[in-house]
């Protein structure tokens, strides 16, 4: 396996005013086509310690990419740097500067001069071009100690870097690789990393083709199951068979065989099946309505959603009844049954999600923060779950949303079987 090293560029970077988000997105994707990631580094805008870093990655790693310093302004050094560091002389790239010079003209703006910096390149170097923005990347072969090196730049703003990295990078990777590569990706919930690892150890103890690695974020364990055609097998069947063992030991519990987030499943469900569905919120304060409405073409299966924070605007809106919240509380399996209940019946949604909580901070000793009730329905099934999240506040929210998102694909594949 080739060594990657990520060497990302900028003082912000250093000084925590942003996260590294590109490096972590790089990092998860090389591995799907047989590249590891060995290193990370990350330097400010300094020329001397860009150079300084650079060797000490190229002495070290076979593949160096580089983030950010693409720009047009004076601390934008990453090009002259790098071409510096290796050798090779900058040249202007005539095709480069009409496209930037047509960047400024499509959105009405004079082009200042500084932006013709971004069209010159190391010379000899493969420029990628940038659908959104005027920083076009580059790829440069080159040898270091006599050994055969890739240097990639690649600009900062993620909305820049995700469609050049998928667009380009991979695929340049791809037509030099020894052997095709496969990858299939599986999203877990209702089960922790831990106790997946703990249940398909004996699958795949020892495995080193298909390969398969799991990592968590936000209460969903993604396992990613990649296999080569080395040994002159298919690496589709060889990942087929192994996510098959897989899906029949963790059952239920994965949502997903591709790479999604558990709202887009239910979107897909809800519009496959003609079916509808709303949201009643508290704790989450209308973080679920977002998730789902951020998808084009959500008006087809997204009726509607209230935020009812108050006891008050639950009794209102949705028809809670006062003598349920006095009895048993707003944070009740009561309240958000009459929650659920109450905005179908407002929307004349097929389906609904309710949830009440304690995000956080709580003034009750006897109801921790974390405590939520999400409430299901789904046609005539109705039921509600009960949860004690661990984190902060923005966690709390996040881990309600992905469980109600998880707790509605369950009810809607059941009421499917029952059907």
């Amino acid at each position: 396996m080739k060594k990657v090293e990520i060497l990302s560029v900028g003082t912000e970077l250093l000084m925590g005013q942003i996260a590294n988000t590109n490096a972590q997105y790089i990092s998860r994707r090389f591995p799907e086509i047989g590249l590891g990631v060995f290193y990370h580094s990350v330097v400010g805008d300094n020329p001397k310690r860009l150079a300084d870093s650079l060797f000490i990655a190229l002495k070290r790693s076979d593949v160096v990419v580089t983030t950010g310093g693409l720009g047009p302004t004076q601390d934008d050094l990453t090009k002259e740097t790098v071409a510096a560091a290796l050798g090779i002389p900058m040249v202007l790239n005539e095709n480069c500067k009409e496209m930037i010079e047509a960047y400024f003209k499509n959105i009405g703006r004079d082009m200042p001069k500084n932006n013709y910096r971004q069209a010159f390149f190391p010379s000899g170097s493969t420029l990628m071009e940038n659908g959104m923005g005027t920083a076009p990347g580059c790829i440069i072969e080159t040898e270091y100690e006599g050994k055969e090196k890739v240097v990639i730049l690649l600009p900062g703003p993620p909305k820049e870097l995700v469609p050049m990295f998928d667009n380009c990078v991979l695929p340049y990777f791809k037509e030099k690789a020894e052997h095709r590569i496969y990858s299939m990706f599986l999203k877990v919930i209702g089960v922790g990393e831990s106790k997946v690892e703990e249940l398909l150890i004996e699958t795949i103890d020892g495995q080193t083709n298909p390969t398969v690695a799991t990592y968590a974020k936000d209460g969903i364990v993604t396992i990613r199951v990649t296999a080569n055609d080395e040994n002159g097998e298919s690496p589709e069947a060889l990942v087929e068979c192994t996510v098959e063992k897989i899906c029949a030991i963790l059952g239920e519990n994965v949502y997903a065989r591709v790479d999604e987030d558990p709202e887009f499943t239910v979107f897909r469900m809800l519009k496959e099946k003609s079916m509808t569905m709303a949201a009643a919120e508290s704790c989450t304060g209308g973080l679920i309505s977002q998730k789902m409405t951020a998808f084009p073409g959500s008006s087809a299966v997204f009726k509607c959603s209230t935020v009812v924070y108050t006891a008050e605007s639950k009794c209102k809106l949705l028809g809670v009844s006062a003598d349920t919240i006095e009895k048993y509380g707003v944070v009740s399996g009561e309240t958000a049954l009459e929650m659920v209940q109450g905005i179908c019946k407002l929307s004349g949604a097929d389906c609904g999600i309710s949830v009440t909580g304690y995000a956080g901070p709580t003034s009750d000793p006897g109801m921790p923060v974390g405590l939520v009730f999400i409430g299901i329905k789904c046609f005539d099934c109705e039921k509600v779950h009960k949860f004690i999240f661990n984190g902060n506040r923005e966690r709390v929210r996040t881990l309600c949303a992905v469980n109600a998102y998880d707790l509605l694909r369950r009810a809607i594949k059941a009421s499917d079987n029952k059907g």
